[in-house]
C-alpha cells in the first residue's frame, strides 16, 4: 500500500499514514519490549535500504507471551544468560534480533574475524549466515524478506543437522 501511495503522496505523509495503520492493527508494541524506529518505513528504506517489518505470527505469539521480548543483554555463560535486570535464563539456541541495525561489533567480544568494522559478515551472500561455534547470521545479507528467509531455513536445516547428529552419537 505504502509504494502505491508514494506515488502521489509525499514520503512523510504516507509513512504518518502507514504508522496510524499499523498502530490500529497492532496496537502499541513498546509495553511488549519493541521499540519503533525514529523513522518511518519509507523513510528508513530510503535511509538505510532496510524495510520495516511485522511478522504478524510472531507479534501474536509475544503478545500471548509465548514468545519473550528481553533487553539488555549483560552475559552468556554457556547456555545460561544472564541480563542487566539480574534475571538468568538457560537456553538451548540463542537469537539476537538485533533489529535495524548491526549493532553486533558492541556486545560479541569474538567474532573470529567474520565480521567487517560496519558488523555484517565479511563473507558474501551465499555463504554469510554460518559463522563458528554455533554463530549465526540471518538478513545480513541485505536481500531483503527474500534473502532472510534463505539464511533462516539454512540456519534451521543446519541446527537440525548438528542436533540429529548428536543424537545419534
Amino acid at each position: 500500500m505504502g509504494m502505491v501511495l508514494v506515488k502521489y503522496l509525499n514520503v512523510r505523509l504516507v509513512d504518518t499514514l502507514l504508522l496510524m495503520l499499523s498502530n490500529l492493527k497492532y496496537g502499541d508494541l513498546s509495553k511488549y519490549g519493541i521499540t519503533r524506529p525514529k523513522l518511518g518505513p519509507l523513510s528508513l528504506k530510503i535511509a538505510t535500504g532496510r524495510s520495516s517489518v511485522i511478522d504478524v505470527g510472531t507479534v501474536a505469539k509475544i503478545k500471548s507471551g509465548e514468545i519473550q521480548v528481553v533487553k539488555g543483554l549483560s552475559s552468556i555463560q554457556g547456555n545460561e544468560v544472564l541480563f542487566t535486570d539480574d534475571k538468568s535464563y538457560q537456553f538451548d539456541a540463542i537469537v539476537f534480533a538485533t533489529g535495524y541495525q548491526s549493532k553486533v561489533k558492541s556486545w560479541l567480544k569474538d567474532d573470529f574475524g567474520l565480521l567487517g568494522q560496519d558488523g555484517f559478515p565479511v563473507a558474501k551472500f551465499p555463504n554469510h549466515w554460518k559463522g563458528e561455534n554455533g554463530l549465526y547470521f540471518a538478513g545480513f545479507a541485505r536481500s531483503g524478506l527474500a534473502g532472510i528467509s534463505m539464511d533462516a531455513e539454512n540456519i534451521a536445516d543446519d541446527i537440525k543437522m548438528a542436533h540429529d547428529c548428536c543424537e545419534s552419537a
